[in-house]
């Protein structure tokens, strides 16, 4: 009744969790709240699973969204015409402009390598744009203006992978027809965190000449949040169930209307939870409420696994795992009202039955 009780009026998908950032430079930010704070780290070899709700991670920094505020200083272009120069490049053009090199390009019809004429007249798009600085998120510029990050995403066409680089302006959409533009107490009430966020707006922006880290093969090298993680260019293998258990929920819309991106196995208390495929560890956390103890994994050819509900994570952001290595243990955490797994396939940013790319039992 306790977990039935938490489900009311939540999807099983998306979680709200306070913004920790705040749009005033000088201000000191907040305190995590109990609920965010790191438990405590699992003992190296304990197997048994900590008291129901609670989620044991390893000893890690928190996500860089968390730690890299944003300031919401973006400055507002109007449409205009630009006659290229001698010297001019797009970026250059961009920022003699203030507005996006990536914008202008979509504006004006240009494609790879984007070469520009002397004489050529460009046209500027008019928008929000933000000056993207290095170690900044997606999820965190996002909070900071308090637009959803999926609408940042489709209004500047992002593609995988998803990582921004310190120096793009990306533009900022106006609040949806209808909306009032919120305040820094609505934003902090009311901005929610789920999986497509994390797959497309939890990297930080690359600085100039910085190169993603390279996958740890074990969980005692800790990456700093201001890493980027790179995700592996091909899937090797085909997947495999991460536990053997009893589908208890299936793909897709439920019975009281609420979807479901993925399936739940009911599997005993402290399950090892396996990887599908081999990959690399793109997050670890209970930043989503609904799905508790969190593990998501990058497989290569765009394809994501996700896992939730978990009692103790066993890995460590950017670390490289094999397929059927043991991740994290199951557990009852976030809205689960049984010890399951939440289970996700994801090709892009599209839910997949896992169910059509398991092995049949």
């Amino acid at each position: 009744m306790r977990k039935l009780a938490m489900m009311l009026g939540a999807t099983m998908l998306a979680g709200c969790i306070p913004s920790l950032d705040d749009a005033t430079p000088t201000a000191p930010p907040p305190p995590p709240r109990a609920e965010e704070r790191p438990a405590p780290p699992a003992m190296r070899g304990d197997l048994s699973p900590p008291a129901s709700d609670a989620v044991s991670t390893l000893p890690a920094p928190r996500p860089s969204w968390e730690t890299r505020p944003v300031t919401p200083d973006a400055r507002e272009i109007p449409a205009s015409t630009y006659v290229v120069q001698p010297g001019d490049s797009l970026r250059r053009v961009a920022d003699r402009t203030g507005s996006g090199s990536e914008a202008i390009a979509r504006a004006n019809g240009l494609q790879p390598p984007f070469v520009i004429r002397v004489g050529q007249r460009l046209s500027i798009p008019a928008g929000r744009y933000h000056l993207v600085r290095s170690g900044e998120t997606g999820i965190a510029i996002a909070r900071a203006y308090g637009v959803e990050w999926s609408r940042i995403v489709d209004a500047n066409a992002l593609e995988e992978p998803y990582v921004l680089r310190a120096g793009q302006r990306v533009i900022i959409p106006g609040p949806a027809s209808g909306e009032h533009t919120p305040s820094l107490a609505d934003r902090a009430a009311a901005f929610s965190l789920d999986v497509d966020d994390i797959l497309t707006g939890g990297e930080p922006a690359l600085a100039s000449n910085q190169a993603p880290a390279r996958p740890a093969a074990t969980p005692k090298r800790v990456l700093p949040p201001t890493a980027v993680v790179a995700a592996p260019a091909r899937l090797r293998s085909g997947f495999v169930w991460p536990v053997d258990g009893r589908v208890v929920r299936r793909f897709g819309p439920g019975a009281s209307g609420e979807r479901n991106d993925g399936i739940k196995i009911a599997v005993p208390l402290a399950t090892p939870v396996k990887a599908a495929a081999d990959g690399v560890v793109a997050y670890v956390g209970d930043g989503i409420a609904a799905l508790g103890g969190l593990v998501i994994v990058k497989h290569g050819d765009n394809w994501t696994s996700v896992y939730g509900h978990a009692s103790k994570l066993l890995v460590q952001r950017g670390q490289s795992v094999k397929r059927g290595q043991t991740i994290a243990l199951s557990g009852d955490t976030g809205f689960a009202d049984r010890p399951e797994v939440h289970f996700e396939l994801r090709r892009g940013r599209t839910p997949v039955d896992p169910q059509s790319q398991l092995p049949r039992k």
